[in-house]
């Protein structure tokens, strides 16, 4: 018979691989009990302040009757396996809690015996933990595929964030690695959180899910190409309205002819691309189309995306920083949404020059390739892709080697 700390030991192990918990910006202000949420985050993030903060990160069991073939809960491996009851997970929490360890809580679980059982104790552990230990701290929990909806939107009315992760960003790619698994049983929690999210906002004082749903996709288990996880985000966000896509770099935890070499190292490179293009998905108002194609489906691993996308594209360069568009201007490398608004806004009181751009913490050892100011180009040479990537890389200018060096 495990104790407590021995469970802990092994469902906090186990949620290690899941990454789609961090800042929230959600406002949960208690009135009494425990805890408070803040609009800065929760989970694993840094809040405006500085403050790191902190939660229990916990499968609730993981004892799993699916056998995903890059997941360490599969039902084929041979550990550890352990679950927590409704009322551990609850006590956990207050405790931890209550020593300051922790200002929420990121609840997943295996499969245990059913997707429905296994969800009715998270909505459990959850209701205790709401009414009766009055916790008003931060919560998600994951989505269990195949549940009912009507226990979906139970769970909703209490936590701030739900997440489903589809893993894989293909129909072809989830029955190679994970065969028990449909995309419409992982699609459809989607789609009814996302049109009730919606319905709570603007009908009802209701809070239902407030800080909105997240994903997660596993980088470097398949073959496929960063342009087809970028494709499969947009849709994501458009069709969904998801907060956030998150990216998990593979990290081999079985042996399996389906996966990956184990001496193969996690994909991080790749991780980090997909996450800065992301970023500019959702605040830049790029199209996945226009950084990556079928022709050219993965990312430099030398520069970062908005860098290629304005090598790729330097016909529409030099802009002159006076009178560019907002949207021009998030084009440009090292401007960033902020500074392209103070940009706009100041430049109505007077010409602005690189002095001034260098006070506005404009990035300029990247920009200044793509900018003029008051018709200057700031440059010795004019726009050459081959030569500004050099000078990226090297920190240097460019220069033409002569024929006397080596």
């Amino acid at each position: 018979m495990m104790d407590i700390q021995q469970k802990l030991n092994i469902l906090a192990d186990s949620a290690k691989y899941d990454v789609s918990c961090a800042s929230s910006g959600i406002r949960r202000k208690g009135t009494k009990g425990l805890g408070n949420s803040t609009r800065s985050g929760i989970c694993h993030t840094w809040t405006s302040d500085g403050r790191c903060v902190s939660l229990l990160k916990v499968l609730l069991s993981n004892k799993c009757i699916y056998d995903c073939k890059y997941c360490i809960n599969r039902s084929s491996n041979d550990i550890p396996r352990t679950s927590f009851s409704a009322t551990e997970i609850a006590d956990l929490t207050y405790q931890f809690y209550k020593r300051n360890y922790i200002e929420g809580l990121f609840l997943s679980s295996a499969i245990e015996k059913s997707a429905t059982e296994t969800m009715e104790k998270m909505l459990e552990a959850v209701y205790l933990l709401r009414k009766e230990y009055e916790f008003s701290g931060y919560i998600h929990v994951k989505t269990i595929p195949g549940v009912d909806s009507t226990l979906i939107h139970k769970i909703g009315l209490l936590v701030d964030r739900m997440s489903i992760n589809l893993e894989l960003p293909t129909v072809n790619s989830l029955k190679a690695l994970a065969p028990q698994k449909d995309f419409n049983s992982l699609l459809s929690p989607m789609d009814y959180l996302s049109k009730n999210i919606s319905l709570v906002k603007y009908n009802s004082n209701e809070k239902f899910v407030p800080a909105g749903q997240s994903t997660q996709f596993i980088v470097g288990a398949t073959s496929d190409s960063d342009y087809v996880f970028l494709k499969a985000t947009e849709r994501l966000y458009d069709k969904f309205s998801l907060k956030r896509v998150y990216f998990s770099a593979y990290t081999p935890v079985n042996e399996d002819s389906s996966l990956p070499a184990l001496i193969t190292k996690p994909p991080l490179k790749r991780e980090h691309r997909l996450y800065q293009a992301d970023w500019l998905l959702r605040f830049y108002h790029f199209d996945a189309d226009e950084l990556l194609d079928k022709s050219n489906p993965f990312f430099d691993e030398e520069l970062d995306p908005k860098m290629c996308w304005a090598l790729r594209n330097i016909d529409r360069f030099p802009i002159e920083i006076n009178s560019a568009s907002y949207k021009m201007l998030l084009r440009v490398p090292g401007i960033g949404p902020k500074n392209a608004l103070r940009i706009v806004n100041e430049r109505k009181n007077y010409p602005l020059t690189f002095d001034n751009l260098k006070k506005m913490r404009v990035v300029l050892k990247r920009s200044k390739y793509f900018i003029t100011c008051n018709g200057k180009y700031k440059r010795k040479y004019f726009l050459d892709p081959d030569k500004i990537k050099f000078s990226l890389l090297t920190n240097s200018d460019y220069k033409q080697m002569s024929i006397w060096e080596g």
